[in-house]
């Protein structure tokens, strides 16, 4: 058995009463689980997520990480805070009450993320304050709003008081910036990607939450810090998971797998896995085999592959997990008019030699490149292009019915015909697109808001794949094998379009975001986030 506090492995009995680990040594009980050649570590607990991400209900979600030893996850509900407001949150948390699994929550501080976004409606400092009151809201969600804390907007402030416990969300932020950020009050990140940026913020105090997400990756970056540092301020978290990255490589026991296979002693990224998101989020209660503790335990055949044999949940195993029902209101959240491909020309009446302000994926991360291009036109139109990998985008508002739509280019996806499309677009949900023609993209819109939101891939006026989300247009009410499948499958569609890119679906998702560097796009139009402000598709003069 580890002892998370030491870092050490004892040989020893661990008696469980009632759901609590009573003692550890020499005890006889009326039921006992031989675990000789094993070893006891405690259930691991993800130190930040969005459930939303999973695209699954919580039941489905629980069925799908319990086996890999997640016993616990602390999440931001921004998603569907966006899209149904603190109904939506208050839902959400009564459908975790029945589960397996501890969801504890913060309070989603940023909805909108900033004032480049539209949501279906605000949350004022009154609605965080009344989810505050819930019994399992333990703090308040990423403060995403940097620019606005940096420079000391009134609102956000505000927001910071509600709570004592502030969860970060800083990418880029270094210097002096930095200082202001954690002088308000918050005390953590997740978005660190480089090495430099994550040894700032543990030498300024906060904890660095390392994140292995699907389309941000930050575990092997980040790990000489932990294997420097060890685990005191350090936890791991996955943010944005998509079911098939989880169904195919696990949970936060394959972040822990990846990093003794990288070199880092086992016992520190199980303390990372387990003690630190708790300490870093006041769970006194679990993270720990020890007496006084709530006995959730992982019996692991090796300190290799970490996916447990045995997964204890109060001290027993897991059994069945009840389907919630899912009410009418949290569905048909997609309204919008009628939208035909003309809605997608962008005019280009500029000076030849003029350059277009164009979205720059880059793989494996969600911040973006600001990349100067002149664009391919034709008869006083931008058009996309494959031999420049150039393609439209728009972000369309779906939540009130405005008809506002955002144009813009994007380069790295790889398409060479059809579209792709999602209501899942960060953090407004907003509906999303990306392709090669006017026509196909207006297909692909008016897809999503027949089948009430999801994930569509279309060639021209065909649908080749599609994964409907219809309970807020971002959780499918399917079995957890047929969300997998239909997943495949637009994952499968969007190759044969000619996007190879890993994941990119979140990273389209990710490009709706005004407040992940560099530039992005919301219906309001393109934001330099650098510059925190709308810019126009021409480069000025």
């Amino acid at each position: 058995m580890l002892s998370v506090f030491t870092r050490e492995w004892l040989k020893t009995d661990v008696a469980i009463v009632d759901g609590v680990i009573a003692g550890l040594g020499d005890y006889e009980g009326k039921r006992t689980l031989d675990a000789t050649g094993r070893y006891l570590v405690p259930g691991f607990v993800d130190a930040h997520l969005h459930l939303e991400s999973s695209k699954l209900l919580v039941d489905e979600f629980a069925r799908l990480v319990l086996p890999f030893g997640t016993t616990a996850v602390v999440a931001d509900p921004h998603e569907i805070a966006n899209v149904l407001g603190t109904d939506g949150v208050h839902w959400l948390l009564d459908l975790c009450s029945d589960i397996p699994l501890d969801v504890w929550f913060m309070a989603s501080s940023c909805v909108p993320a900033s004032g480049f976004e539209s949501p279906r409606r605000r949350l004022s400092p009154g609605d965080l304050d009344a989810l505050m009151r819930r019994r399992r809201v333990i703090g308040l969600a990423e403060m995403m709003n940097f620019p606005g804390v940096i420079s000391g907007d009134p609102a956000e402030l505000e927001k910071l008081t509600l709570s004592t416990h502030v969860d970060g969300h800083a990418p880029g932020v270094r210097g002096n910036a930095l200082n202001a950020y954690a002088a308000a009050g918050i005390r953590s990140d997740h978005e660190a990607s480089d090495l430099e940026e994550g040894r700032e913020r543990l030498r300024k105090g906060l904890w660095l939450l390392i994140r292995e997400a699907s389309a941000a990756r930050n575990l092997h970056t980040l790990l000489p810090l932990l294997a420097e540092y060890g685990p005191g301020r350090i936890a791991f978290c996955t943010d944005d998971r998509e079911p098939e990255h989880i169904a195919e490589d696990g949970h936060i026991n394959s972040m822990v797998r990846e990093a003794v296979a990288a070199g880092i002693r086992p016992e520190d990224a199980i303390v990372a896995a387990t003690l630190s998101p708790c300490l870093w989020h006041g769970l006194s209660h679990i993270g720990a085999v020890a007496p006084g503790y709530e006995a959730d335990i992982l019996v692991l055949p090796d300190l290799v592959e970490f996916v447990p044999e045995v997964v204890l949940k109060s001290g027993v195993p897991i059994g069945e997990i009840p389907r919630p029902p899912v009410p009418d209101w949290v569905k048909h959240t997609v309204r919008i008019g009628a939208l035909g491909p003309e809605q997608f020309r962008i005019a280009w009446n500029e000076a030849p030699g003029t350059k277009a302000r164009i979205i720059g994926l880059i793989p494996g991360q969600i911040v973006t490149d600001l990349m100067l291009e002149e664009p391919v036109t034709r008869g006083g139109e931008v058009i996309a292009d494959t031999g420049r990998d150039h393609a439209k985008i728009a972000v369309i508002e779906r939540h009130l019915g405005t008809g506002r739509v955002g144009l813009g280019l994007v380069k790295g996806f790889g398409l060479s015909r059809g579209a792709i499309a999602s209501t899942v677009a960060h953090d407004a949900h907003n509906l999303a697109v990306a392709g090669m023609s006017d026509a196909a993209m207006a297909f692909a819109v008016r897809r999503l808001a027949n089948i009430g939101g999801g994930i569509v891939v279309v060639d021209g006026a065909d649908v080749l794949a599609e994964l409907p989300l219809p309970v807020a247009g971002l959780l499918s009410d399917a079995p957890l094998d047929e969300v997998l499948e239909r997943s495949h499958a637009v994952l499968k569609a969007a190759a044969d379009l000619g996007c190879e890119i890993e994941s990119p679906f979140q990273l389209l998702a990710f490009l709706a975001l005004s407040v992940i560097p560099s530039l992005k796009l919301t219906d309001r139009g393109l934001i330099d986030v650098n510059r925190f402000e709308i810019v126009p598709l021409a480069v000025e003069a």
